[in-house]
């Protein structure tokens, strides 16, 4: 898929009033992407992010409205698929299409009141600083939050509570 596939799809979903955007590494090369509906429900990070809801759904498209009604987003830091790329090509990458992920945070959320959460050690260390020197509010504060997926998903959840209580969230 092309970038402007994946905002296709992610816009289907948007709320109409953002309250939290997560951001996340990219699409995995894999092409299982969040928001396609017809995708499956135990998918590591649509499985974990329901679980942050108090959710479990047999329709994946049933969660991806959930997830719209409770206001919140997931973006991608790049949509060019990294997962097969060593960290350090990662972050560059992701550095490289930096002012892309503003653009798209600053359409939802113009005014830069909806808090943010990174998800993925790689996310966190490369954008942290520079979306707070932008102005964003990151929740994060230096807690880097796991991809659930290959036994850090117990860690993934108690990060994401914690970073997501942090703001009474």
């Amino acid at each position: 898929m092309l970038r402007n596939e994946y905002l296709i799809a992610r816009r289907r979903y948007e709320p109409e009033s953002t309250r939290l955007v997560i951001i996340a590494e990219s699409p995995p090369a894999s092409g299982l992407y969040f928001y396609n509906p017809e995708g499956r429900v135990t998918e590591p990070l649509f499985k974990a992010l329901m679980r942050q809801l108090g959710f479990s759904f047999s329709r994946k498209a049933d969660g991806l409205q959930k997830f719209q009604q409770f206001g919140w987003v997931l973006v991608d830091a790049t949509y060019e698929p990294v997962s097969q790329l060593i960290d350090a090509q990662r972050s560059k990458v992701i550095v490289r299409d930096y002012r892309l992920l503003l653009d798209d945070l600053n359409r939802l959320t113009p005014d830069r009141s909806a808090p943010l959460i990174l998800v993925k050690t790689t996310v966190c260390r490369t954008l942290e600083p520079r979306l707070v020197s932008d102005g964003f509010n990151v929740l994060n504060r230096g807690i880097a939050i796991p991809f659930p997926s290959t036994g850090h998903q117990s860690q993934f959840h108690k990060k994401f509570s914690t970073v997501r209580n942090s703001a009474e969230f």
